[in-house]
């Protein structure tokens, strides 16, 4: 059997790779001109992910910034749900980003069109967004509009074809607090709707005198609205560095609630000028959907059922460090340039999910298989050039 996708792990990493990309000053004044290129890799939990990321931006006449960004994931191994019930995968998805921001005055406008494929998956979002300063360009206020419509298929089943649509409302406040702390307040809200659920997985349920089991694939509600709110501070420090703190709470319609804490130190050197250290520490966790199952008691024991283990109960723990040297001489039209390299070590932990593969072999009776964990090694390198 072929499984194969859409693994969160794979999303995962193309969310710590992209948040290279992110950071950008919540203000009404047009992005630098600029060029990255980044390298990254995911290795844990049987699974490999890497592959290259470029964005490149440019400004014209002082009031409009384009930008375009191609970035591709290399998927290889065999994760834990590939070894419970098919053989291990590979797979590219690759990804096309096109964006334009317009600066009047103190507002600023943005619009934004994304591709993202796979030989079995295919989306595209459109957003719209919008800034305003006020207050002195002491506060800005954020908004903003996504979205997505997604084809799913099935390798090897040409005749199955499956559609579903993501909208995604966002708002977020900005605000300078003192000379040295700002404080950003962001809501989302984002509605799903039609087929959720991935086309491969399985759950499992008991037969006969309940010490085997059989297998179906899993049914989701094809619809799902969830919220997230955060809160995250910058405290810049006398001896020129800063300590940053985010907060992230989550719920959803299907029952799961999530919390999110980051702490990172950034800590400029002072006896090497140019270079910068940072560290981060990450700790999540997260409470089960409520048609979750790791085992169900019969067949359609529930009206919905997965075993996805990202719809179980969880937590996690990361540590990271990162390094940045910026080279300050310019020449030809360079004015400066950036090294950067970011490592992260992250541990999962699951409450409620079972090493199956354990029970496949007989080494544990049904049920009573040990619950998973598995580390994770991310590395991210890329340049950054200012022009």
């Amino acid at each position: 059997m072929d499984y194969s996708p859409r693994k969160p792990l794979q999303w995962l990493a193309k969310l710590l790779a992209t948040a290279l990309f992110s950071w950008s000053v919540q203000a009404a004044v047009l992005p630098e001109d600029r060029a990255d290129v980044l390298l990254h890799a995911f290795d844990g939990g049987g699974v490999e992910i890497k592959g290259p990321s470029v964005l490149v931006r440019k400004n014209f006449a002082e009031k409009v910034s384009l930008y375009g960004n191609y970035y591709v994931d290399e998927v290889s191994g065999a994760s834990i749900d590939v070894l419970s019930y098919g053989s291990p995968y590979s797979e590219e998805r690759t990804q096309y980003s096109l964006g334009a921001d317009y600066l009047h005055n103190k507002t600023m406008m943005g619009v934004s069109y994304t591709n993202s494929s796979e030989n079995d998956y295919d989306a595209d979002t459109y957003s719209v967004n919008f800034s305003q300063d006020f207050f002195g360009d002491l506060s800005t206020l954020t908004m903003g509009l996504s979205y997505g419509e997604n084809s799913v298929g099935r390798n090897g089943d040409p005749n199955f074809e499956e559609y579903s649509d993501q909208t995604r409302y966002r708002i977020g406040l900005t605000q300078v607090v003192t000379k040295n702390m700002v404080l950003t307040f962001n809501a989302e809200s984002v509605i799903d709707e039609g087929y959720l659920n991935n086309p491969y997985r399985q759950v499992r349920f008991l037969t006969g005198d309940g010490t085997t089991t059989s297998s179906k694939t899993e049914l989701y509600p094809n619809t799902r609205n969830s919220d997230a709110y955060s809160i995250k501070g910058m405290y810049y420090l006398p001896y020129r560095a800063a300590i940053r703190a985010d907060y992230r709470y989550y719920s959803d319609s299907w029952g799961i609630e999530a919390d999110n804490y980051e702490l990172r130190y950034i800590h400029p050197l002072k006896q090497y000028e140019g270079l910068t250290l940072e560290f981060r520490l990450r700790l999540s966790d997260q409470t089960q959907a409520d048609f979750y199952s790791d085992l169900l008691p019969y067949e359609d024991a529930t009206n919905f059922y997965a075993r996805d283990k990202e719809l179980s109960s969880f937590t996690s723990q990361q540590v990271g460090f990162g390094v940045t040297y910026e080279l300050k001489k310019s020449w030809y039209f360079v004015d400066r340039t950036t090294f950067n390299f970011y490592y992260d070590r992250i541990a999962f932990d699951y409450d409620n999910f079972r090493n199956q593969t354990l029970s496949n072999n007989g080494a544990y009776a049904v049920g009573e298989e040990p619950t998973y964990s598995f580390d994770a090694n991310v590395f991210r390198v890329y340049v950054s050039v200012w022009y």
